[in-house]
Parts: structure tokens; C-alpha cells; sequence
């Protein structure tokens, strides 16, 4: 079968990194390649035929943003963040058969904010670490995407009214596809959803024709194992 694989590239890294851990760039490059071409291994042990890659993501943004909790501007063109997105994403570009969908943040004074990661939190509330303590690893900066979502339901719409696949395989862990996905179904794509084990809604599960990942360490108890062995 002819197939299409999109890839929502922030839910991809999350949880790559929370399961895989952090590696360089390049390696999470191939990562994820190899990942994809496994969804290519259908159940009769026969290769699909791959249409394309496409993978959905923002770049990091590079402004100087003041940290109201520190007082002070931080250059995030400075960050290792930034260096190591620019390198993923040049070797997304030197893949064949990967098409790069990438969206824009919204205006650093719009929608970005600062929050204290979940562990740091943990830690505050268990009295672990003082607010004195914190440092800048204790914070994320979270700035609303735009432009990602769309995307990749234009890609979807094309891909069914143009019949030019036979499935389509989205890696995502969000809901805000089932119209997208609807579409596809009417046109008579066969729509595979993989979300890396999470949990999906009913009213997601109601409208996709299966669900499939293809690396057992991203289900909940490998996780659970891997986070109680690291203890």
C-alpha cells in the first residue's frame, strides 16, 4: 500500500526524550527515521511502499526574553536548545522522502510564559529545594505554536482528495485531528493512528481505523520500569 507517514514532531521529541532519553541531534535524526520505516513492516511481514515523511514542528525561538523570577534577559539564541533544533532539523532535510511542515511561534510579548517544571514543583512541594535555589534549568519557556496543527490537516485533506495514498499514518498524541481524520476515512484512506502509547479520547478512537506503535519501551509500565531502575 502507498503510504504517507506524518509525524507531529513536539509530541515525536517529548517523548523520545522522556523515554530514550536526551541524545545528540543527529542521532535522534536517525531516531525517528528508523522509526517511521518501521511502520513501513505491515502484519503479512511486507513492506508498504513509503509517499513521503512529513514532519510537522516549530523552530525554538532565538530572541533575548526578560525571566521575571532571575530579573534579567536571556538570549535563547545562546541556549543549547536552539543549537541542537537548528542541527535536527538540518538533518531532517537531508533525509529522503522527508517533507518539513515547519509553523511559527506566536510574538515573544503575545503568548510565552515561564513555568516551573513538573519535578522542580515536586520538589518545592516535598521540601527537597527552596526557592532559592532555583536556577534556570528549574523553568520552561512555553510559547503558543501556530500553524502546526493547520498544516497538518491540509496535508491530510490533500493527500485523501488527491488519492495519492493509500494510508495515512499519524504519530501524534492529540485530539484536534478527528475532523481531519473523518475526511480521510470518507475518501477511503485506511487512517492509523500511533500514540506512542498514550491514551487517546473516544472520540478520537471512534473516528481512526487502528491503532499502532511500534516500539514496546513507550508503554506506561516500560516507562515505569526504566524510572524505578534509574532510581
Amino acid at each position: 500500500m502507498k503510504t504517507a507517514i506524518l509525524v507531529d514532531g513536539g509530541f515525536y521529541r517529548r517523548m523520545a526524550q522522556k523515554v530514550k532519553g536526551c541524545i545528540a541531534a543527529e542521532e535522534r535524526a536517525n531516531e525517528l527515521e528508523n522509526y517511521c520505516h518501521r511502520h513501513l513492516q505491515n502484519r503479512k511481514n511486507q513492506c508498504d511502499d513509503l509517499y513521503r515523511i512529513f514532519y510537522y514542528d516549530c523552530m525554538p525561538t532565538g530572541d533575548n526574553i526578560y525571566h521575571p523570577y532571575f530579573k534579567r534577559q536571556i538570549n535563547y539564541s545562546k541556549t543549547d536548545l536552539y543549537k541542537w533544533m537548528n542541527i535536527f532539523i538540518d538533518e531532517l532535510k537531508k533525509k529522503r522522502k522527508f517533507a518539513l511542515r515547519l509553523g511559527r511561534l506566536a510574538p515573544k510579548h503575545d503568548k510565552s510564559w515561564f513555568t516551573i517544571t513538573s519535578s522542580t514543583f515536586k520538589k518545592l512541594c516535598n521540601g527537597q529545594q527552596k526557592f532559592d535555589q532555583l536556577t534556570d534549568d528549574d523553568f520552561s519557556l512555553s510559547i503558543e505554536q501556530k500553524g502546526v496543527d493547520i498544516k497538518i490537516g491540509v496535508d491530510i485533506a490533500s493527500l485523501a482528495y488527491k488519492k495519492l495514498v493509500d494510508r495515512i499514518i499519524l504519530i501524534s498524541g492529540d485530539s484536534d485531528f478527528v475532523p481531519a481524520a473523518k475526511l480521510a476515512r470518507r475518501e477511503g484512506i485506511d487512517f492509523i493512528l500511533d500514540p506512542l502509547y498514550n491514551h487517546i479520547p473516544a472520540d478520537l478512537s471512534e473516528h481512526i481505523d487502528g491503532l499502532r506503535t511500534c516500539d514496546s519501551q513507550y508503554k506506561p509500565d516500560q516507562i515505569d520500569q526504566k524510572n524505578k531502575s534509574n532510581k
